[in-house]
Formats: C-alpha cells, sequence, structure tokens
C-alpha cells in the first residue's frame, strides 16, 4: 500500500513538472509587469456631409445649380474644393408619377475645427441646409499610436528596472511582450445646419452658426512584459 502511494506522488510531481511552461523552465528567475501610457490630442480632420436635392426648393433651383453655388461658396472660404470636397452619393425618388427629384450627397474635408460654423453658415446663406458633422479624426493618428505604444514599453521596463534594484537585481533581456491599444474618437455635439439658424435670419440678416465643441482624441497603451533577472 505503502508502495502504491509513493508511485502515485512520483507521477503527480511528474505531471507538474510538465505542466511548466516553456518560459518559466528557461527563465526561472524573472519579473513580470505592465506598462500604461495615454496621450490626448486635437483632431485636425472634420467630415462634414452635405446633402442638396430639388425638394427643398420645389424643383424650382436644379441640383446643378445648388452644387456650383455651393462650389463658389466653399471657394470664397478658401476651400480647395478638388481636393476636399467629393461625391458620396446621387439617388433620384419619385414623388408622382411626372416628377422625379434628384438628391447629391456629398463629402467635405476640413482642416480646421474652427471652419466648421463658417462653412455651415456660408452654404446656409447659398440656401443649402441640409448639413451635419460626421466625423472628427487626425491626420497622424497612427503615428501617434505607435509613439504611445512605444512610451508604455518604456514605462513597462522603467518599472521592471525599479522592482530589480529594490532586491540588488538588474533586469536582462524581454522574452514575452504582449501589448492593447485603444482609442476614443473625439466626441462633438452633433449639429445640423437646419436646426441651428439664428432668429436673425429670418429678419434677412447673415445666418450665425455656434461653433461645435470638439473634445480631444485620446489614445492609450498597457504592455505586459516579462524580464529575466540577474
Amino acid at each position: 500500500m505503502k508502495r502504491i502511494i509513493l508511485l502515485a506522488l512520483a507521477v503527480v510531481m511528474t505531471i507538474g513538472a510538465q505542466a511548466q511552461t516553456p518560459q518559466a523552465q528557461a527563465f526561472p528567475s524573472f519579473v513580470e509587469v505592465n506598462g500604461v501610457a495615454e496621450r490626448e490630442v486635437e483632431p485636425d480632420r472634420i467630415y462634414l456631409t452635405i446633402t442638396i436635392n430639388e425638394r427643398e426648393s420645389k424643383g424650382r433651383i436644379t441640383v446643378e445649380k445648388q452644387e456650383q453655388d455651393m462650389i463658389v461658396a466653399l471657394r470664397k472660404l478658401g476651400i480647395d474644393t478638388k481636393e476636399q470636397l467629393r461625391v458620396n452619393d446621387i439617388s433620384s425618388s419619385r414623388l408622382k408619377r411626372t416628377q422625379a427629384v434628384t438628391t447629391k450627397s456629398y463629402q467635405l474635408l476640413l482642416t480646421e475645427p474652427t471652419l466648421v460654423s463658417e462653412v455651415i453658415a456660408t452654404l446656409q446663406e447659398a440656401g443649402i441646409t441640409a448639413i451635419g458633422i460626421e466625423k472628427a479624426t487626425r491626420s497622424d493618428i497612427e503615428q501617434i499610436r505607435g509613439e504611445v505604444r512605444d512610451e508604455a514599453m518604456r514605462n513597462a521596463r522603467a518599472t521592471a528596472q525599479s522592482l530589480a534594484a529594490a532586491i540588488d537585481q538588474t533586469i536582462g533581456k524581454a522574452f514575452y511582450i504582449n501589448y492593447y491599444q485603444s482609442s476614443q474618437p473625439a466626441v462633438f455635439r452633433m449639429m445640423k445646419a437646419n436646426v441651428v439658424m439664428a432668429e436673425s435670419a429670418a429678419d434677412g440678416a447673415a445666418p450665425t452658426v455656434e461653433q461645435p465643441e470638439f473634445r480631444k482624441i485620446k489614445l492609450s497603451a498597457t504592455v505586459q512584459a516579462k524580464f529575466v533577472l540577474e
């Protein structure tokens, strides 16, 4: 009976040794740490959606004429319509058996958030009111993500060095690295031009539009790393 018990213990010890990970076997003494980094940046690419159709003018002004008026208005603000304006969609809907209404949708890229209110007010003056903010982002977002990730890795190494120094040791090479990244898009107050017309517009004055508030884009990275203790 005693022999059977000893044999069972030997089997358990063997299984336990086999259950060790290759990392633990290769590096029996190591430190595992996490490194975190965050950054907030201002958006520099604002996308607006602009929709024009014949319905708003009750068919009196064609889509082509509204498009020309829009381009002229945007160019007055210094916007390069060839580079920053593109057609999203063209559709046609039939109101009556003999009347079809054409709708055209555009995407406009602005590189300065402060231009948003100017663009909307200028287009309102031209009779175009179906305008909305689609999204806000950053032109160098991928580069910044990489910088935040690298900073998190440096923070992880610094923490490992500090822990090792506390026990009079140093760290060697990293034999395990894993990282997670996340980003919160720029938050803005949604705005459609046809609901922000100032009361002064009713008196024939130029419409004024409140500038939407854009919060910063938040980027974060977490690195999990294991360093050899020496």
